[in-house]
């Protein structure tokens, strides 16, 4: 008797900012969602899931999210805790918006995210390297999700540190300067330098097979969907 091969695919696309869009075989997932006021409007989507790093109006913006037709409106994640969502295992790792504790900014969530045998990380606005404790709770990320604009969060410099010390398969940088941005952060090809990239490709999305994940790491930059300034 045979029984039919199931493949665990993951498919990623980047909306801008710190928002990316997480589907898997069932489940799609949402992080955080940003506002117009960030200098472009928010495109229509959908999610089951929706992770919030902390609540700034650019991290925050679930009620501009959909539900689905599992799900009428979004299961809001919105801070440290374990959580386990139509078959998603998300751990939330409490860390800081800046480098002296949140004294500056306050504190920020890292997500963990188990989703179809891939494992993901979101690092929100993280401001500092990581600690043992938290490097203990993210080890084996496949996917790394991370600032690398500076100012309110990790520089280039800094993120490719963090980088070294989680070691992720696949590295998608996130929160830098683009066009219609009103928030002054650094362009990522001040990252794409630091971590000695001789030209910038960008993908429209990516797909990650469990079965099938890169054996040397890759940095991935995505375009975002939506580059429309808002009105």
């Amino acid at each position: 008797m045979k029984f039919p091969v199931i493949i665990l695919v993951v498919e990623i696309s980047f909306l801008g900012h710190s928002c990316f869009r997480i589907k898997g075989k069932n489940t799609i997932l949402l992080t955080d969602p940003f506002a117009e006021e960030i200098g472009f409007s928010f495109p229509k989507t959908t999610a089951d899931i929706i992770t919030v790093s902390h609540q700034h109006h650019d991290h925050n913006n679930a009620a501009a999210v959909m539900g689905t037709i599992r799900r009428s409106a979004p299961f809001v994640v919105a801070g440290p805790g374990e959580y386990e969502i139509a078959g998603v295992f998300i751990y939330g790792i409490p860390s800081f918006h800046d480098a002296e504790e949140g004294a500056q900014r306050g504190g920020n969530t890292i997500y963990v995210i188990n989703m179809d045998g891939v494992r993901l990380a979101h690092l929100g606005d993280l401001g500092h390297k990581l600690s043992d404790r938290q490097l203990e709770e993210v080890n084996g990320v496949d996917v790394l999700m991370i600032p690398v604009g500076g100012n309110y969060t990790l520089s280039a410099a800094e993120a490719v540190a963090v980088i070294g010390q989680v070691e992720p398969k696949v590295v998608i940088p996130m929160h830098y300067k683009m066009p219609g941005v009103n928030i002054d952060i650094a362009p990522v090809e001040d990252f794409v330098k630091e971590v000695g990239l001789e030209a910038i490709k960008k993908e429209e999305k990516l797909v990650i097979y469990a079965d099938r994940l890169p054996e040397e790491r890759q940095i991935v930059i995505l375009n975002a969907r939506n580059q429309n300034s808002a009105s």
